[in-house]
């Protein structure tokens, strides 16, 4: 493996114990095994601390606005359908201000990879509440106990239409890995669930806590619709694989023969104008 191509020199500036330097490690192993041509392969983020992964990949990157890193992979997979694509984003990235773009990206099921970091908190901005943090659960940085009803990253992208839906765990290495590639590999979108402890800001999803709680799902292939809905559900335990895929039409580039000419658009004026008057 020559996982040296792919890494960066920047300084890595996470805390101490943090989730992402797990993902991040799995990141440049798949892309290692996956043989990616860097030059090929695109990397974008929202804003947060997984929004800084793009810097520490030595890949095509884009950081942008916050809770947009959706539609800019979007535009970059339609206008160039030979780039492998893949967005990061946290749970309040992608599900606060960018829930409509991750819903939006299930319908159209271009083909893209989401990673979802889930800690629970936005860690960026000194420990809010997420969108996924439980309902009355109070973390060490809130002032009260939670008081909004979470939202669930598998269930919601299940209903939306996403084609691969899987959730893995920063602490295991292999299994992180073999889901990415999975995900990387499946033609449609892909939205894969990282569990991650914020140590610095969540003091109750610690790495004990998920440590004692995760079991592996038994199927390779995903479950059916039904059953994967019902495990997505789980809370006293929680159940890491792939929960939901299938094969279905992938919207693609934009047809050439679709496009008009100048002269096309000059003509649409022409008859605007002459309604108008």
């Amino acid at each position: 493996m020559i996982l040296k191509k792919y890494k960066t020199d920047l300084w890595i500036d996470w805390c101490a114990g943090c989730g992402n330097f797990g993902i991040l490690s799995a990141i440049y192993r798949a892309f290692s095994e996956l043989n990616l041509d860097p030059r090929k392969t695109v990397l974008v983020s929202g804003i947060g601390c997984s929004g800084k992964i793009p810097h520490f990949v030595n890949v095509n990157g884009v950081h942008t606005l916050h809770g947009r890193a959706i539609p800019f992979a979007v535009g970059i997979k339609l206008s160039n359908p030979e780039l492998t694509v893949m967005v990061n984003g946290g749970d309040g990235d992608l599900l606060g201000i960018g829930a409509g773009h991750f819903v939006s990206l299930g319908r159209k099921n271009v083909d893209i990879t989401v990673i979802l970091h889930n800690n629970g908190v936005y860690g960026l901005t000194k420990g809010q509440a997420s969108p996924t943090l439980d309902y009355g659960l109070k973390t060490k940085a809130l002032a009260e106990a939670n008081r909004l009803y979470p939202l669930n990253p598998i269930t919601l992208a299940i209903v939306s239409g996403y084609t691969f839906v899987a959730r893995s765990y920063a602490l295991k290495p292999e299994h992180l890995k073999e889901i990415i590639k999975k995900g990387i590999n499946h033609r449609g979108s892909a939205l894969i669930e990282v569990l991650q402890p914020c140590v610095t800001y969540n003091n109750i999803h610690t790495w004990k806590y998920y440590s004692e709680r995760i079991y592996e799902l038994e199927s390779d292939s995903g479950l059916d619709f039904s059953e994967a809905i019902e495990k997505s559900k789980e809370k006293e335990r929680i159940p890491i694989g792939i929960f939901y895929m299938e094969k279905k039409k992938v919207l693609e580039g934009i047809d050439k023969r679709a496009k008009l000419s100048n002269e096309d658009f000059k003509n649409l004026f022409r008859e605007k104008i002459i309604r108008a008057t």
